[in-house]
């Protein structure tokens, strides 16, 4: 019988206000809101040990000492967590990746830190390692249901994404979760606040990002509605 492959480290982006949960995030970060009986991040770490992931960085921001105050070292939920944190300033998506890469692996995996996401993640490594792309994208035919579309993808490729400006072809979205090498981030500023959305367009403008479809369909905890929906979920999974 052969080995599972060793999955590389996921970083978690875990930096942001929440705004849309107010009140509930006036006091706690995102990742301590309460869904289904337990904090999100207890139910986001619990299904990255189920998909064989072991290593977590959390890139935290927004009051992230609470973070690592519930969280420590992993042990609990069976995972080794290291931390990184912003600063005075909130670096944004792809600066908080770039100040976290001493912590990382040459190759990693990212997720948002409101995304709960039950795919495969042994197959999008193996895509990402097959395609020898700089990044990885992965996407979800959505054709705008739950969110708004922001990827036009031909059935190989990413052709377009853009998160502000929506095209009638766009019928995928970027499902939150995605594989990079170091080298993608040497053009990002340190502690500089910077756009992961941006980087992605340069890279898809290099031909370095990869793609691939998820069949899975995604769920967060970045809205209320949002959070009711997870609950409904959770509640499916046996125990």
């Amino acid at each position: 019988m052969s080995e599972k492959p060793l999955l590389f480290p996921v970083l978690i982006l875990a930096g942001g206000l929440a705004t849309r949960l107010r009140p509930l995030t006036e006091s706690i970060p995102k990742a301590l809101v309460e869904v289904y009986g337990q904090p999100f991040i207890t139910h986001q770490l619990l299904l990255l040990k189920s998909r064989g992931l072991e290593r977590i960085v959390i890139a935290a921001g927004y009051r992230g000492e609470m973070i690592q105050d519930y969280v420590s070292d992993g042990s609990q939920f069976g995972l080794t967590v290291n931390y990184s944190f912003d600063g005075a300033r909130l670096l944004g998506t792809a600066g908080a990746i770039k100040k976290a890469l001493p912590l990382l692996d040459q190759d990693f995996f990212v997720i948002y830190g409101d995304s709960y996401l039950p795919c495969d993640y042994a197959a999008v490594q193996s895509a990402f390692i097959e395609s020898d792309k700089t990044a990885l994208m992965t996407i979800y035919h959505n054709n705008n249901l739950g969110d708004k579309s922001n990827v036009v993808y031909d059935g190989a490729q990413i052709v377009s994404y853009d998160k502000e400006r929506s095209t009638p072809q766009m019928h995928y979205i970027d499902y939150g979760l995605s594989l990079f090498k170091k080298t993608a981030f040497a053009s990002i500023t340190d502690d500089q606040p910077s756009d992961l959305a941006r980087l992605y367009q340069e890279l898809l403008a290099q031909n370095e990002l990869a793609a691939f479809e998820v069949k899975e369909r995604f769920y967060e905890n970045g809205s209320f509605e949002g959070l009711k929906e997870l609950e409904r979920y959770l509640k499916t999974i046996p125990k």
